[in-house]
């Protein structure tokens, strides 16, 4: 798992992929199902969390999508890994 975060190097702000801490995976994935979950537009909460796990389980939904954007972004920047630290 990746994440990108800025980084300000001479005036410039780049976009770094960073991989996530072994130990921090799990709870940046529950993030995303939470923020998609609470984003959809069914009543009770627990239906809106029901129906986005169902949907992740089935590989689409939002947080799916989100997953997929930050890696393709990791991708593209993967040039300006060497500004981690």
């Amino acid at each position: 798992m990746v994440e990108v975060k800025s980084r300000r190097v001479g005036g410039a702000t780049y976009q770094v992929p960073v991989e996530v801490a072994a130990k921090s995976a799990p709870d940046a994935g529950d993030a995303l199902g939470h923020r998609a979950a609470t984003d959809r537009s069914e009543n009770p909460w627990r239906t809106r969390l029901a129906a986005e796990l169902m949907e992740a389980a089935e590989n689409r939904g939002a947080a799916v999508r989100k997953r997929e954007d930050t890696h393709r972004m990791a991708e593209a920047n993967k040039a300006f890994a060497h500004y981690r630290w």
